[in-house]
């Protein structure tokens, strides 16, 4: 699904100039209908699954107890 720079912008909580200046640079795919840019939502919807996925691997892997290491108490 396409939208428009405002709709994308406002998805996205960011400014449409922003969002315009990130779309000329390349760095978001957009095409150009000859009035306007159209950029396509699912990219954006898959990077913030991505995101989310990302977190949750953190926070799981930050409650991991740390090992009991075995030659802490070891005296050579």
């Amino acid at each position: 699904m396409y939208v428009t720079i405002p709709e994308a912008a406002e998805y996205l909580s960011m400014s449409e100039s922003t969002l315009s200046a990130l779309v000329l640079q390349g760095k978001i795919n957009a095409i150009h209908d000859g009035k306007q840019y159209l950029v396509n939502k699912q990219q954006f919807t898959t990077h913030f699954e991505q995101v989310e996925k990302y977190k949750k691997m953190i926070e799981e892997y930050l409650q991991e107890p740390i090992p009991e290491d075995p030659d802490v108490n070891d005296e050579d």
